[in-house]
């Protein structure tokens, strides 16, 4: 029993420091990605690809892995997350350009993406008696990777070389993979219940392949440039043999639960980087360095992660999302008409209701449909990643320029001014339709009076953006309550337990 306990608790401390990995090397990556540009002379385009490679391989083996990883094993997904972070590493370090920086990049991504498709399911097995409690805690591993990079980049400032900074994610990367060595892991509870291949894919059926296969593709397309053609007959096409294959649709609630993930992600992940913008002159205010703000924001999210677990069983894991949608939405409502310290208290609370969402939503997933294994969890993360990476980022964005434009027009109304015809770009179409963005150069010419004009419009451009956003975790919240009744009317929540007829591998 002593014995079993402790190999759970070093499997669990090896998925734990595999994340803190992946969100270790993901800030430092990116705090040292303009230093890249004055040495490789890169763009601000180059630049943002960068950043976005480092993102939506993840979806590539989270997906893919999870299709297999009973097959090989945990071991050998977390042996492969370590290899490509190491020959990632090994690439970054030594870059000449702006290609050696994207292929590092990218194959540290593919890194990442297998760690979670190891860690999910591996946690959800060993701890499938309460699975949101330790799922929670594994994603507190997330907001405690960027604590330590954040803290580390701050001292170092900027009198250290990119290169040192960059051979710093090392040192977690290497921890997690020594712990592999001679360590055993169990067979998942899907294998162990003996449930076989098809029936986990049936669990998710072909609705669910459709959604992540669309946004998969689509991104794949947009960064290859291939022709639109092309990239509908590639979904089409692998859309089909899943569903030839696995003869299933999918459970109506998992498909939901699917299609719920996109917007929860894109209020947790793609919002960060406005909430971190709109602190940052505030805490500018009272002296604290914008760096802080990263910590800050994280260390909320690393304490509720790590103390979830009562909550939720207080509070069911679908009560615990309903509460948590309600937070976000009240903090993103009070961040759109508030300043000072208001400002601050409302960031906080929409960080308190952020906390709950991603390790709570796989919980739900793997509780619910345990015989679809490492499928539906691993579905649901990689389609949440790829919703605030694709549609997030644009969608963000387009109301962002939006916003400021709109600013813009009203300051000029009033103060008799022409700042959107001076500083205004020229209609640009995007995802969304159309808009016109704030051209960052001309702003940086003009004098400092009419600069600062226009910085104020921006900051109350984005917080008037923030009432929109808000209407995300609204609609959640609404999708919740919706299930909360659904399984009322058939006598409550309750997970769904396999009996294990097979031992460890």
């Amino acid at each position: 029993m002593d014995r079993g306990f402790d190999s759970r608790r070093r499997l669990f401390g090896i998925s734990f420091a595999a994340i803190t990995a992946t969100s270790f090397c993901f800030v430092l990556r990116a705090m040292v990605v303009d230093e890249w540009g004055v040495a490789f002379g890169l763009s601000e385009t180059q630049k943002g690809e960068l950043l976005g490679v480092g993102l939506w391989p993840f979806a590539i083996t989270i997906v893919l892995l999870s299709l297999v990883i009973d097959r090989i094993g945990f071991r050998r997904a977390f042996g492969f997350a370590a290899a490509c972070h190491i020959v990632g590493l090994a690439i970054l370090v030594t870059a000449g350009g702006y290609w050696s920086l994207y292929a590092g990049t990218f194959i540290m991504a593919l890194g990442n993406g297998a760690v979670e498709a190891a860690a999910n399911p591996l946690v959800a097995t060993l701890y499938s008696e309460d699975k949101p409690r330790w799922l929670n805690r594994l994603h507190a591993a997330w907001p405690l990777g960027l604590m330590l990079g954040g803290v580390i980049a701050i001292a170092f400032g900027a009198h250290v070389d990119w290169r040192a900074k960059t051979a710093i994610m090392a040192v977690p990367v290497l921890i997690y993979a020594f712990a592999l060595w001679r360590q055993r892991f169990p067979v998942s509870e899907r294998v162990a219940a003996g449930v076989s291949y098809r029936d986990m894919l049936r669990e998710a059926g072909f609705v669910s392949a459709f959604v992540i296969l669309s946004l998969m593709c689509v991104e794949i397309g947009r960064v290859a440039d291939l022709p639109g053609t092309l990239v509908v007959f590639a979904v089409a096409a692998l859309t089909a043999l899943y569903a030839l294959y696995a003869r299933s649709a999918g459970h109506p609630l998992y498909i939901v639960l699917v299609l719920v993930m996109i917007p929860l992600a894109i209020t947790e992940l793609s919002t960060d980087s406005w909430i971190v913008s709109l602190m940052e002159p505030e805490l500018a205010r009272w002296g604290i360095e914008a760096g802080w703000v990263l910590v800050y924001t994280a260390a909320i999210v690393f304490v509720i992660r790590l103390f979830a677990g009562s909550i939720v069983r207080i509070a069911t894991p679908l009560g615990t999302l309903a509460i948590a949608s309600a937070l976000a939405a009240i903090g993103l409502f009070w961040m759109a008409g508030s300043s000072g310290a208001a400002l601050l208290a409302a960031a906080t609370l929409y960080g308190i209701g952020k906390s709950f969402f991603w390790g709570t939503s796989l919980a739900v997933a793997s509780e619910r449909f345990p015989k679809g294994g490492a499928v539906t969890v691993n579905v649901m993360a990689g389609a949440g990643m790829l919703a605030a990476g694709i549609v997030g980022a644009s969608l963000l964005g387009t109301i962002q320029d939006r916003s400021t434009a709109a600013g813009l027009s009203a300051y000029d109304r009033a103060h008799e001014t022409r700042l959107a015809e001076t500083h205004l770009s020229a209609p640009k179409h995007g995802v969304f339709g159309s808009y016109r963005a704030l051209d960052a150069a001309s702003v940086a010419r003009a004098p400092e009076a009419e600069r600062r004009a226009v910085e104020t419009v921006v900051v109350e451009g984005k917080k008037g953006a923030l009432r929109e956003v808000a209407l995300l975790p609204v609609m959640m919240l609404a999708i919740y309550l919706a299930l909360i009744l659904f399984f009322r009317s058939r006598g409550g929540y309750a997970p769904v337990t396999l009996a294990a007829t097979r031992g460890e591998a």
